[in-house]
């Protein structure tokens, strides 16, 4: 038996932030753990500031998770995407301390190598499958058209890819390109604000509260429909309108902007930004109800008001405390390999489909009783399956990172002796 998919309309990558459905399932624009965070200094001394770590940790796996269930409520619960572009924010702002045009080329350094190694494999499958950029009607049926395959190098605008290709019947659902690519939004969202932040450092300097503003500000405009901007360049507008504040709530957080405001006022602001982003979601609902990635202005300020939150109250931790230690090990894998992660969970998650389906060819899955219960338990067997298939590719792949940040390669760097040393996490 295989299991059907559910194929929703693709207007692109970039048209909210979890659009891609994979499994039948929105695909959650995520985002991005910090692609290739450099080491996360905690205040108090050197070594790596574990909270933030910890909350990059959370947002891979919260993920994950919306990837597999499709759950509205997660985007309410831990708003992914904000709190790790506030996180590549803070880390962006440490960074600009030295030369900017090297800072760029070390971003990009430690982002293209992982993407390269996902792109060869999607690349080669699509092609291998019979996908034709130039006969592609998509595309334009034209060089110009075809050249956006050059997004898969460096992605500067969004990467093309088939919305169908293969059959039902084929080990991959027919939309798998469409899943496989849907997550690349986030590295075009992550190289543009990469490239805008030495001037966006530059005006949060001199005036910190227009610039922390301005996002919500722009995406009033462009993220409510009062002004619309057709194609790729408007769903990049809206993507760096939506996450922007957060971005730059990472410059207040590492220049130390939000310690100077008093805890109360703080949080009684970001309240209030936020009870305004649950009132606009109430009207404007989208077809997942209180999915907050289909309602522009709700996610850009509900993410804006938990980031304010959580850095606000953010501790400096050199180690996890307490029962949150026995998750170090975890913790620090994570981090070192967020973006192998990042950019290969997603097809993972459809890769676990054709493995279960091979359960109901067992002799003693025969009975109608035993394909009742796999019907109903296959979510659940694809949440159990899809942590092994994610341990592989970091075996696989995740060396990569290492070789883009020029370190020594590892294939398991969790801390532990042999495995990497966590001051130096990726």
């Amino acid at each position: 038996m295989t299991h059907g998919y559910t194929t929703g309309t693709n207007p692109g990558p970039g048209s909210d932030p979890e659009s891609t459905p994979a499994y039948g399932i929105p695909q959650q624009r995520q985002q991005e753990p910090e692609l290739a965070p450099a080491p996360t200094k905690a205040k108090g001394g050197g070594g790596r500031d574990r909270y933030l770590d910890l909350l990059r940790s959370i947002a891979l796996v919260r993920v994950v998770i919306y990837h597999l269930f499709g759950w509205a409520w997660l985007s309410v619960l831990f708003p992914s995407m904000g709190v790790m572009f506030a996180l590549a924010g803070s880390l962006m702002a440490r960074s600009l301390n030295r030369p900017s045009l090297g800072v760029i080329k070390g971003r990009l350094r430690r982002l293209l190598p992982p993407l390269w190694a996902f792109s060869a494999v999607v690349l080669v499958m699509m092609f291998g499958m019979g996908w034709n950029p130039l006969k592609d009607p998509d595309m334009g049926g034209t060089w110009w058209g075809a050249a956006k395959v050059l997004d898969y190098i460096v992605p500067v605008g969004a990467p093309p890819y088939p919305e169908h290709l293969g059959s039902e019947s084929g080990l991959l659902e027919s939309s798998w390109a469409d899943q496989a690519a849907g997550p690349l939004w986030y590295l075009r969202a992550y190289l543009w604000f990469v490239i805008a932040s030495p001037l966006l450092l530059w005006a949060f300097r001199r005036i910190p509260w227009a610039t922390l503003l301005a996002p919500l500000a722009l995406t009033a405009v462009v993220g409510t429909g009062l002004i619309t901007i057709p194609g790729e360049t408007g769903n990049a507008v809206s993507d760096f309108a939506v996450y922007g504040g957060c971005w730059v709530l990472g410059f207040a957080h590492h220049e130390g902007v939000l310690k100077q405001v008093p805890r109360y006022l703080a949080v009684s602001g970001a309240t209030l930004i936020m009870g305004f982003g649950l009132w606009w979601a109430s009207g404007h609902l989208g077809p997942d109800g209180w999915d907050l990635n289909d309602i522009p202005l709700a996610q850009a300020t509900w993410s804006f008001g938990i980031v304010v939150i959580l850095l606000q109250y953010a501790p400096s931790w050199q180690t996890l405390p307490g029962r949150l230690a026995r998750w170090d090990k975890l913790v620090t894998l994570s981090n070192n390999r967020a973006v192998t992660i990042y950019l290969w969970h997603n097809l993972l998650i459809m890769a676990t489909v054709p493995i279960i389906d091979q359960l109901y060819n067992l002799p003693f899955m025969e009975s109608d009783a035993a394909t009742s219960f796999l019907d109903k338990a296959d979510t659940i067997l694809m949440f159990l399956l899809i942590w092994p298939l994610i341990a592989l590719a970091i075996l696989a792949f995740g060396w990569i990172e290492d070789i883009a940040a020029k370190r020594r390669p590892r294939l398991w760097p969790n801390g532990v002796s042999g495995g990497g040393s966590r001051r130096r996490g990726a």
